[in-house]
Protein backbone atom coordinates (compact mmCIF):
# COMPACT_ATOMS: atom_id res chain seq x y z
CA UNK A 1 0.00 0.00 0.00
CA UNK A 2 2.99 2.31 0.96
CA UNK A 3 4.62 1.61 -2.42
CA UNK A 4 1.72 2.52 -4.33
CA UNK A 5 0.84 5.64 -2.65
CA UNK A 6 4.83 6.91 -2.84
CA UNK A 7 4.21 5.63 -6.35
CA UNK A 8 1.27 7.52 -7.44
CA UNK A 9 2.77 10.46 -5.46
CA UNK A 10 5.62 10.65 -7.67
CA UNK A 11 3.88 9.69 -10.41
CA UNK A 12 1.63 12.82 -9.74
CA UNK A 13 4.68 15.19 -9.55
CA UNK A 14 6.20 14.45 -12.76
CA UNK A 15 2.95 14.62 -14.74
CA UNK A 16 3.05 18.17 -12.84
CA UNK A 17 6.50 18.87 -14.11
CA UNK A 18 5.49 17.75 -17.41
CA UNK A 19 2.41 19.84 -18.21
CA UNK A 20 4.95 22.80 -16.55
CA UNK A 21 7.58 22.34 -18.92
CA UNK A 22 4.87 22.05 -21.76
CA UNK A 23 3.17 25.18 -20.68
CA UNK A 24 6.77 26.92 -20.61
CA UNK A 25 7.17 25.56 -24.26
CA UNK A 26 4.38 26.50 -26.12
CA UNK A 27 4.92 29.84 -24.98
CA UNK A 28 8.32 30.32 -26.85
CA UNK A 29 9.02 30.93 -30.20
CA UNK A 30 11.36 28.60 -32.46
CA UNK A 31 14.07 29.61 -31.16
CA UNK A 32 12.78 29.63 -27.45
CA UNK A 33 11.83 26.44 -27.52
CA UNK A 34 14.86 24.72 -29.12
CA UNK A 35 16.61 26.36 -26.50
CA UNK A 36 14.53 25.09 -23.82
CA UNK A 37 14.63 21.24 -25.22
CA UNK A 38 18.75 21.45 -25.29
CA UNK A 39 18.54 22.69 -21.43
CA UNK A 40 16.09 19.90 -20.42
CA UNK A 41 17.96 17.28 -22.17
CA UNK A 42 21.09 18.35 -20.76
CA UNK A 43 20.02 18.71 -17.58
CA UNK A 44 18.14 15.69 -17.64
CA UNK A 45 21.40 13.62 -18.57
CA UNK A 46 23.18 14.65 -15.76
CA UNK A 47 23.39 11.89 -12.86
CA UNK A 48 22.99 14.47 -9.94
CA UNK A 49 20.04 15.35 -9.24
CA UNK A 50 20.63 18.81 -7.27
CA UNK A 51 21.81 20.06 -10.69
CA UNK A 52 18.89 18.93 -12.59
CA UNK A 53 16.78 20.74 -10.10
CA UNK A 54 18.92 23.63 -10.30
CA UNK A 55 19.03 24.02 -14.21
CA UNK A 56 15.67 23.79 -14.24
CA UNK A 57 14.79 26.28 -11.55
CA UNK A 58 16.26 28.59 -13.52
CA UNK A 59 14.94 27.63 -16.76
CA UNK A 60 11.43 28.02 -14.91
CA UNK A 61 12.62 31.65 -13.31
CA UNK A 62 14.34 33.05 -16.24
CA UNK A 63 10.99 32.16 -18.00
CA UNK A 64 8.54 33.67 -15.13
CA UNK A 65 10.43 36.85 -15.55
CA UNK A 66 10.34 36.99 -19.45
CA UNK A 67 6.47 36.40 -19.78
CA UNK A 68 4.57 37.90 -16.80
CA UNK A 69 1.72 36.24 -17.91
CA UNK A 70 3.04 32.82 -17.67
CA UNK A 71 2.93 32.92 -13.53
CA UNK A 72 -0.90 33.27 -13.92
CA UNK A 73 -1.55 30.29 -16.17
CA UNK A 74 0.95 28.09 -13.60
CA UNK A 75 -1.03 29.41 -10.45
CA UNK A 76 -4.37 28.11 -12.30
CA UNK A 77 -2.24 24.35 -13.15
CA UNK A 78 -1.39 23.68 -9.26
CA UNK A 79 -3.69 21.79 -7.08
CA UNK A 80 -5.39 24.45 -4.40
CA UNK A 81 -5.32 23.40 -0.71
CA UNK A 82 -8.71 23.99 1.26
CA UNK A 83 -8.14 27.09 3.44
CA UNK A 84 -7.01 25.01 7.18
CA UNK A 85 -5.66 22.12 5.43
CA UNK A 86 -2.36 21.03 5.90
CA UNK A 87 -0.43 17.97 4.58
CA UNK A 88 1.36 16.25 6.25
CA UNK A 89 3.75 13.39 4.85
CA UNK A 90 6.53 11.12 6.56
CA UNK A 91 8.29 8.00 4.85
CA UNK A 92 10.75 6.06 5.93
CA UNK A 93 11.86 3.52 8.90
CA UNK A 94 10.90 4.89 11.34
CA UNK A 95 9.67 8.11 10.20
CA UNK A 96 7.99 10.99 12.03
CA UNK A 97 5.53 13.38 11.13
CA UNK A 98 3.65 16.15 12.61
CA UNK A 99 1.93 19.67 12.58
CA UNK A 100 3.51 20.35 16.23
CA UNK A 101 5.38 18.05 18.14
CA UNK A 102 6.97 18.09 22.02
CA UNK A 103 8.98 15.43 22.50
CA UNK A 104 9.71 12.84 19.81
CA UNK A 105 11.75 9.33 20.11
CA UNK A 106 12.07 7.12 17.84
CA UNK A 107 15.13 4.11 18.25
CA UNK A 108 15.28 1.37 20.52
CA UNK A 109 16.46 1.78 24.68
CA UNK A 110 14.92 5.27 25.10
CA UNK A 111 13.38 6.18 28.82
CA UNK A 112 10.44 8.81 27.91
CA UNK A 113 11.74 11.99 29.42
CA UNK A 114 9.63 12.79 32.86
CA UNK A 115 7.89 15.76 33.45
Amino acid sequence: MLTRTQDAAADATVGLGQRILQLVWRRRDEAGRAELERVVGEASDEQSEAYTTAVLSRLLKRALQDDPELSKELSAMLPVTAAGTVTITAAGERSIAAQHIGTAIIGDGHTPPQP
